[in-house]
């Protein structure tokens, strides 16, 4: 089997398991706000593209991917309809919320990496472009829902995304194979984002000094 094939169908299967996990999380943080369906439907939207949309427009790539596969499509509106119907049973775990946007992140954070690694684009512009594909689906969503975007928050976020990628590409100087440090990279992100949460772990934050 062509190894070139078989590498393009795990990446196009990783990229629709991340449009549905972050369409997911655009549903729940949507029914959250008590949005109406079509509210429901375009959170769930831009979240799974909103992040892949802005890393196509900075590599000047016309049009930007999701045009050219109805899968994504397809996708996402089934997301929104399982997520939704379902929704009374999800939501009784709020860890789900959480969970998704973990998934999403890591496997979009993966995917924004090798778009740099075919640009032939150096290992920081790399892991700069996978945090960004990562992480502004969920800027968006936070953005229309009326909240703080995580990004900004003191929870460890894009950091995540940073020391997976750094991990990823260690892995692969060490000669693991391509998929198995992929693989490596999820597992790191989702992980260290739902260990954040768990145990409550954040960044400093800078706050203004009082006046006397």
């Amino acid at each position: 089997m062509d190894h070139s094939i078989t590498s393009r169908g795990i990446f196009e299967l990783l990229n629709l398991v991340g449009t549905f996990a972050f369409a997911v999380s655009g549903v729940m943080k949507a029914i959250e706000k008590e949005y109406d369906l079509f509210g429901i439907l375009v959170l769930a939207f831009v979240t799974a593209i909103g992040g892949g949309t802005i890393r196509d427009l900075l590599l000047g790539i016309s049009p930007v991917a999701w045009l050219n596969d109805n899968r994504v499509i397809y996708t996402i509106f089934i997301a929104t309809a399982t997520s939704t119907v379902f929704f009374s049973l999800v939501s009784k775990v709020q860890r789900w919320l959480t969970f998704f946007d973990a998934i999403g992140l890591a496997i979009f954070t993966i995917i924004g990496i090798n778009r740099g690694i075919e640009k032939e684009f150096n290992e920081m512009i790399c892991i700069t472009l996978g945090t960004l594909t990562g992480t502004f689906g969920g800027v968006i969503r936070d953005v229309l829902s009326g909240d703080k975007p995580l990004l900004f928050r003191k929870e460890i976020y894009a950091l995540a995304c940073i020391i997976g990628g750094s991990l990823y590409f260690f892995a692969r100087k060490m000669g693991i194979l391509t998929h198995i440090s992929e693989v490596l990279c999820i597992v790191i992100i989702v992980t260290i984002r739902m260990l954040s949460v768990r145990y409550n772990i954040s960044l400093p934050i800078v706050r203004q000094p009082q006046q006397k």
